[in-house]
């Protein structure tokens, strides 16, 4: 057994040891409301029949009977949601170490900080996690792990290491030239782009992460500059495309997200300058926009406390209201969006403050909600297994004390927490 291995075997010992009914049992959940993402409706008195990490039926109480011997959870005093889905994660990331203190952690040191992060995201109501960029392939050791049953942590679904160009965002530009440092996703051109893609799918990749433009957490680059040409993003996304992996572009200026668009990217993470074309071009071509509309309030409190250069906060203040107002935009012009919340940038365990955000920029508390279950799922490619409390669905179920479609931010205090019929907190 390798030394990560024996890590993950003895931690699990710690992160297992939480409330759990067998995954064997039938149970059954009543709830007193329970959210229909599915039909965006508040239903009342539910109950949810569960075998093994699957529900078998979901109904009214009077219409549903419950199996003799069944263990039933009384959650008829909360209001019960499918577990929540956040899809821009950076789960072996820690947000206390950002800009040149980052440069002191070691990968092995980061995938530890994924067994403590996964815990908390888990508890935190979100089941699922897309994660967009990691060093050394950490969140692939982190996903198997968590598969495995090794340790405790959402659903997963990983990039590896984030693609981009020599110097731009998903590169280190740290460090002098005499330290020679590369990021590893760095690849130019289309047939050097193709085979790091190619790459990327060998050591375990799920989807394809690039960056199209700059960012803000980057040094020497422009947040509204654009990385990569059209034939370049057009060969990354066919090779991926090929393989069966969808694509996730960082992209913050508008000339970058058009071209990511017109490439055939899945989805847009940030989304921040995008411009009227942009989203006419989004909404012709199905692209999911997934905008981090939180974090920007975190950065500009603690970012310098965290390490975050000066440039970096200067870019944020440039573009942070900026993002949130093109929020707005696209969502009142139809666009489709999912819920990502840049996990790592703050601490993981807060993704939910997210939503609140979302309400205040022009969603209801409903499409909010959608946005983190059944829109999530169908960009994750997981429409049939995750996102709503359904027959066939994965029992992962969580609840909430008060009604979310009244004040959103219930969901920022998950009471309940169920995976694959596992309670986890309760």
């Amino acid at each position: 057994m390798s030394f990560i291995k024996r890590v993950f075997a003895i931690l699990g010992l710690l992160t297992l040891s939480l409330p759990a009914w067998g995954s064997d049992d039938v149970l059954v959940v009543r709830a007193g409301q329970l959210v229909d993402v599915q039909q965006g409706k508040l239903l009342t008195d539910q109950v949810i029949v569960i075998q093994g990490d699957r529900i078998s039926q979901v109904g009214s109480a009077d219409a549903v009977s419950i199996p003799e011997g069944a263990k039933v959870i009384d959650l008829s005093g909360k209001t019960v949601l499918p577990g929540l889905i956040d899809m821009h994660d950076h789960i072996t990331g820690d947000h206390r170490f950002h800009g040149y203190q980052g440069l002191s952690i070691s990968v092995p040191r980061e995938t530890l900080y994924g067994v403590l992060n996964s815990k908390k995201t888990l508890l935190a109501g979100f089941t699922t996690i897309r994660n967009v960029g990691a060093s050394g392939y950490s969140d692939v050791a982190l996903r198997d792990a968590i598969n495995e049953g090794e340790i405790a942590g959402p659903r997963m679904r990983v990039s590896g290491p984030a693609l981009g160009i020599t110097g731009g965002h998903c590169d280190n530009n740290l460090l002098p030239r005499e330290y020679d440092v590369t990021a590893e996703g760095v690849a130019n051109g289309p047939w050097a782009v193709r085979a790091k893609v190619r790459e990327v799918i060998k050591y375990g990749a799920d989807l394809i992460k690039f960056c199209a433009t700059g960012g803000v957490l980057s040094k020497g680059d422009s947040v509204s500059g654009q990385q990569y040409t059209l034939e370049e993003m057009t060969a990354l996304v066919d090779e991926a495309h090929m393989h069966g992996r969808k694509v996730a572009a960082h992209a913050h200026g508008a000339d970058g997200i058009r071209t990511a668009i017109m490439a055939g990217v899945d989805s847009i993470e940030h989304g921040s300058l995008i411009d009227d074309e942009g989203i006419k071009l989004a909404r012709k071509h199905g692209t999911f926009l997934v905008m981090d509309v939180y974090n920007d309030t975190f950065i500009l409190e603690y970012g310098a406390e965290v390490g975050m250069l000066q440039e970096s906060l200067d870019k944020e203040r440039a573009i942070g209201q900026l993002q949130r107002d093109n929020f707005r935009n696209a969502h009142k012009a139809g666009v489709r969006m999912a819920f990502g919340s840049d996990g790592a940038v703050y601490p993981h365990g807060d993704n939910g403050k997210q939503f609140a955000y979302m309400v205040e920029y022009g969603m209801t508390p409903m499409e909010s909600i959608q946005a983190a279950t059944v829109h999530a799922a169908d960009l994750l490619g997981w429409k049939d297994d995750v996102g709503a409390v359904a027959s066939g669905y994965f029992a992962d179920i969580i609840a909430v004390d008060g009604n979310p479609l009244e004040d959103v931010t219930t969901l920022e205090n998950v009471g309940f927490v169920m995976k694959g019929g596992q309670v986890y907190k309760e």
